[in-house]
């Protein structure tokens, strides 16, 4: 049976980011994967140390971060499965702090210093082929994300990923509902109609990728 490990990098458990997330799983399952669903903020953690004991001549972490901390058993967890899902908020043009904390964690162990000499570039330490889904969102439409460079920004965390895990690929989902009652916050640069109105019509096709994301990564090969 495929397993699949999904990961919330939104403080947010049941809004925009957790409720693709979840339909990715949905996705996953129904396609016979065995999916694990975790959120990051319930753990205590720190992104890399730099310590480099993964790097070092002889190294036994096995493609595992040496830091031994409440984030661990994930990053066990992310080398055993067949693929992994994670997801984000975009704040102030990059995901959040623990998204990147737990990314920087996994690549890291699995990254090399060493060139391919045959194929250019850096030679891969994963002996397979891991395919990650990682999906964005923000409360920015769609053009203005593009003027800003957003997609730009964001896709250098799936590349990394692609290099090292083997495979990587992104679902942005724009210009979503950020408060379930405008009428609480000091917020007159959105309209809240506008959000409402996307949050019916674009929001549910964003709903079917994420769940399409899930049942193709679960379908993947992963192996060298």
């Amino acid at each position: 049976m495929k397993k699949v490990i999904v990961l919330n990098g939104s403080p947010r458990k049941n809004f925009n980011t957790a409720k693709l997330l979840m339909e990715a799983q949905k996705g996953a399952e129904s396609v016979g994967a065995q999916v694990e669903y975790f959120n990051l903020y319930d753990y205590n953690f720190k992104g890399c140390m730099s310590c480099f004991a993964c790097q070092r001549k002889g190294s036994t972490t096995n493609n595992v971060c040496a830091v031994k901390d409440d984030i661990r058993p994930l990053l066990e967890k992310c080398v055993e499965v067949n693929a992994i899902i994670i997801g984000s908020p975009v704040y102030f043009s990059y995901p959040t702090g623990i998204f990147r904390s737990f990314v920087e964690r996994l690549m890291f162990a699995n990254h090399t210093y060493m060139v391919d000499k045959e194929n250019g570039g850096l030679k891969r330490r994963l002996e397979k082929t891991i395919p990650v889904g990682v999906i964005f969102t923000m409360n920015c439409p769609k053009d203005l994300a593009g003027s800003i460079n957003y997609p730009v920004i964001l896709d250098e965390n799936v590349k990394s990923l692609k290099h090292i895990m083997g495979y990587a690929e992104a679902l942005y989902s724009y210009d979503t509902k950020q408060f379930s009652d405008f009428s609480k916050y000091n917020c007159d640069l959105f309209d809240e109609k506008h959000k409402i109105e996307v949050e019916q019509t674009q929001f549910p096709k964003d709903l079917k990728a994420a769940f399409e994301l899930g049942q193709k990564l679960a379908k993947m090969q992963s192996v060298k």
